[in-house]
């Protein structure tokens, strides 16, 4: 279950043998097939002598020593390390109420209904693996998602309404349609490849993080201002802005779930590496241990415009670590640790369930948005192609030892 395992024997405790470190530790009793105690601790020596040294003098207090036969643990670089590998050890412990042992909440997406007649977009917590093109997120609450959304709707003229509709032109309507924000399908406002042409268009939107309509509306401004309509180019142009308004109110992590694809960097338990943490469609693997022996990390606010500015840049030259000399890591040598560790963690993805992308979300979603002072670590999203910058994730390496330095 965790990487080390001890057997306890309460008249010869083996503290010497755990180390003073955090990590994530189980408690076993004789019989193998109850579940262990689990849990996490930023000490693991002083919280299992805590938990397991006798004293005779509180006679009685329930003795836990008494009961223990066996202790495993693993020694963990950060909170999220910590987090995710108690997760997998209670998935192995308990199955399914591992979700409730650790409060994990579903993250809201946003889902659009396309096997609906007529599409719509709403707030949505139940993951399933079918409707994953469909499902965009995720958001750190419903209330942040449903604020989002409507601003996104006022670009369109999407239905908003929540009924399974029945086209009706003896229907009054809603305010929607009478302030022109709704195509209104429900009394036959539209044809049905007009509203099929809107929910295509809303899909495309949000599918490429608004690319799509920007693309096509500085296309009609570049047009209207060589065919001399400054008018038309300054609509167009507003149009712009406020597109660019609702997207820049988009948090980083909101995307497609078949293109949530990022690498994470953290902290590591050893010294001169970080642990990398590979997203793959919502799934999360990891800790791969990424070496930073040789690498020299620059300060990214200096403003420097120097080849020198990144070191991975220069050739390797002498360097002095410790009193030993070490070389400098060429470029080349770091983008080879780097595809080696991706290439490790990609070996470790499951096929995974709708439950298991739900929780690795759950805690993906409780590290990414955290107050940006609080939050440890770096994440580095890969493009829609699913291509991860070797570039962008080694400068997060050297921040990230940076921090820690």
């Amino acid at each position: 279950m965790l990487t080390h395992s001890l057997a306890f024997d309460v008249k010869n405790p083996p503290w010497s043998e755990i180390p003073a470190e955090a990590g994530v530790f189980a408690l076993f009793g004789a019989d193998e097939r109850a579940e262990p105690y689990l849990n996490r601790t930023p000490d693991l020596r002083r919280r299992l002598k805590r938990l397991l040294d006798p004293k005779p003098e509180q006679s009685k207090r329930l003795q836990l020593a008494a009961q223990i036969r066996r202790i495993e643990y693993t020694r963990t670089g950060s909170e999220f390390e910590a987090l995710l590998c108690l997760y997998q050890a209670s998935v192995e412990a308990m199955g399914e109420r591992a979700r409730e042992r650790m409060h994990l909440r579903a993250p809201v997406f946003l889902r659009m209904s396309m096997q609906n007649e007529f599409p719509r977009v709403y707030p949505a917590t139940r993951l399933t693996l079918k409707a994953a093109e469909d499902l965009f997120g995720p958001f750190p609450s419903r209330w942040m998602a449903e604020r989002w959304l409507e601003q996104m709707l006022n670009l369109f003229l999407l239905r908003r309404c929540q009924e399974d509709l029945e086209p009706d032109p003896a229907f009054a309507g809603c305010i929607y349609s009478e302030m022109r924000k709704c195509l209104a399908p429900c009394f036959e406002g539209c044809t049905r490849a007009r509203y099929d042409e809107e929910a295509a268009a809303v899909h495309d939107f949000l599918a490429t993080r608004g690319e799509s309509l920007r693309a096509r509306l500085a296309a009609e401004r570049e047009a209207a201002s060589e065919a001399l309509d400054f008018e038309k180019a300054a609509e167009v142009h507003a149009r712009v802005e406020r597109v660019d308004e609702v997207m820049g109110a988009l948090p980083e992590a909101v995307r497609p779930l078949t293109q949530l694809h990022g690498v994470m960097v953290q902290p590591s338990v050893e010294p001169e590496t970080v642990a990398l943490f590979l997203l793959e469609g919502g799934q999360m693997a990891g800790p791969a241990l990424f070496s930073t022996l040789g690498m020299r990390h620059p300060n990214e606010q200096s403003g420097s415009s120097s080849l020198f500015a990144h070191p991975t840049m220069v050739e390797p030259v002498p360097l002095r670590a410790e009193g030993e000399p070490v070389p400098a890591a060429s470029r080349d040598e770091l983008d080879r640790r780097l595809e080696e560790a991706l290439a490790a963690l990609r070996e470790r993805l499951k096929k995974p369930s709708s439950a298991m992308l739900a929780d690795h979300l759950a805690l993906f979603k409780r590290w990414f948005y955290r107050p940006q002072t609080k939050r440890v670590g770096e994440m580095v999203f890969a493009s829609p192609a699913g291509e991860i910058a070797g570039k962008a994730v080694l400068r997060a390496v050297s921040r990230v030892v940076r921090a820690g330095m």
